[in-house]
């Protein structure tokens, strides 16, 4: 291909961004990046009716935070303008009347109540898909069996008319996937699909063609779902002369539920606890909220590392990726063509990957904001040891802080039921020596001395320090778990820990 390279993601602003459509947006992006073309956003208004508000500007927002925001679209326009089909309504009527013209498609005036008749009929006949297809047609009102006089007469009434395709009867339609190869359907099974409605606007299939011929795409990557289309619009090609830059396809595979059975949907999400959607979407209709992925914490780079991974794979054992490595490695011939089943526990995985390899500095940001809304200022001497300690312990950033408050805020209340099991006598002993040892204590207190100096004061009291060691964790820390609690003293330092002790030692009960 001598063709500069581009692609399109073309949604549709019907409500939130589903996760199939980002990863068709992000296959689209990274071919486009690998291959040194461009990618394009079309939005697909053409059904009015489906409209809502607020969900084009979602999508914009979705494409920014994952760092994918294309180089032509209805906020940054091209030379291949407009970016919104309903501001592209004017130009698609003529298109359609060049079918009809050329003998490829026709007027039909069948009313809702004629064709609903016609698929009682057909139902009757047991027709097991009753449709308006070359047979059909012929016994209908539409300008292949009305006569020229007649239908030039409705025409100057204003009488309501679509323009359906005139599919062939029996001719086979190929199409070379570059997923699936080829893909051979008879005309046969294919319906007259309306090309124009009523209302003047042009259904998907006829304003996709037009678009994708104007906007100069190379290569339509989308989901499996448009495959079955993918004969027509062949034909349509073909019908407008177009076969020469017909794009090449590729048709991605579905995303299915956890257990492998069916497409995911957003109630599966709803189900089974986790976001389908890359923001948080509230309906402007309902009311209803749907959460997701970015306000659950999860972060964009590792959330397209994720994507990427559903239906693709580099070839090797490589799983972690930055945007520009998937650039580098991603090829469409590696997209399997079988349905993949999503993992919420590897999109945690990838983000507690991310989170290790995060810069302290950017780890320390998130803490500091989510003390800080919980009325805490972490002290900035403390911050990189804090984050250092419990940053491998955790899957989104909020809950670096959740792990950590307990060593900016010391605890006031204890873990009853490790309490009641191990706050014993030869406990008390232990922590009772060691909190008079650390306030004799001079030297540098780091992980190294504090476990030094508290084996020896349990040796010194003839008790083993394994018997004791949940005790003293509980209080210095409140509960009986937690990250390395000997780093946790060094960041403490002697006095905190010791002071730590004493209101535990004024508090608890011992057990017998």
């Amino acid at each position: 291909m001598n063709r500069e390279v581009r692609v399109r993601f073309a949604p549709s602003p019907t409500g939130a961004l589903h996760i199939g459509g980002v990863r068709t947006a992000l296959y689209n992006y990274l071919f486009a990046k690998k291959m040194g073309g461009k990618f394009l956003l079309r939005i697909e208004d053409t059904d009015q009716n489906r409209f809502v508000p607020g969900a084009e500007d979602y999508i914009k927002e979705s494409l920014e935070w994952l760092g994918i925001a294309p180089e032509e679209s209805p906020w940054n326009p091209g030379d291949c303008g407009p970016y919104r089909q309903s501001e592209r309504k004017s130009m698609y009527m003529q298109y359609a009347l060049d079918l009809v013209d050329k003998g490829h498609a026709y007027y039909a005036f069948d009313t809702s109540e004629e064709l609903e008749a016609m698929r009682e009929r057909l139902t009757a006949a047991r027709v097991v898909q009753p449709q308006y297809n070359s047979i059909t047609r012929t016994q209908m009102k539409n300008s292949l069996t009305l006569s020229e006089d007649e239908v030039k007469s409705r025409l100057e009434s204003g009488d309501p008319y679509v323009i359906r395709i005139k599919i062939p009867r029996n001719e086979d339609v190929r199409l070379n996937d570059m997923i699936r190869g080829w893909v051979m359907v008879n005309s046969s099974t294919l319906d007259d699909k309306v090309l124009m409605k009523s209302d003047g606007m042009p259904t998907y299939h006829l304003a996709n063609i037009v678009d994708d011929h104007l906007m100069k795409i190379t290569h339509v990557i989308r989901g499996e779902e448009w495959l079955p289309s993918a004969p027509l619009h062949v034909l349509l090609y073909r019908y407008f002369g177009w076969e020469d830059t017909m794009p090449q396809f590729a048709h991605l595979p579905l995303l299915l539920k956890p257990d492998g059975n069916g497409k995911l949907s957003k109630r599966d999400g709803d189900k089974l606890g986790f976001p389908v959607f890359p923001l948080d979407w509230t309906d402007p209709f309902s009311g209803e909220k749907s959460s997701g992925f970015r306000e659950q914490g999860y972060l964009p780079d590792a959330f397209l590392n994720f994507l990427a991974f559903l239906g693709w794979n580099p070839g090797d054992e490589r799983e972690l990726f930055t945007l520009e490595e998937l650039v580098e490695a991603f090829t469409v011939e590696r997209i399997g063509k079988s349905g993949t089943k999503f993992d919420i526990a590897k999109a945690k995985w990838y983000n507690e990957q991310y989170l290790k390899i995060k810069p302290t500095s950017e780890l320390a940001a998130f803490l500091i904001a989510d003390a800080k809304k919980d009325g805490v200022n972490v002290p900035s001497d403390k911050i990189d040891s804090i984050v250092n300690l419990v940053k491998d312990r955790v899957t989104f950033p909020a809950e670096l802080w959740k792990e950590s408050r307990f060593i900016v805020v010391a605890p006031d209340s204890f873990d009853e039921e490790i309490a009641s099991k191990k706050w014993n006598g030869d406990a008390v002993k232990v922590l009772g020596a060691y909190a008079v040892a650390l306030d004799s204590y001079s030297g540098e207190f780091d992980a190294v001395s504090a476990k030094s100096l508290l084996e020896s004061t349990a040796e010194a009291e003839g008790i083993k320090l394994g018997k004791v060691m949940q005790a003293v964790r509980l209080a210095v820390t409140g509960s009986g778990a937690g990250p390395d609690l000997m780093v946790v003293f060094a960041i403490l330092g002697s006095t905190e820990v010791a002071k730590r002790i004493r209101f535990a030692l004024s508090t608890l009960t011992v057990v017998a």
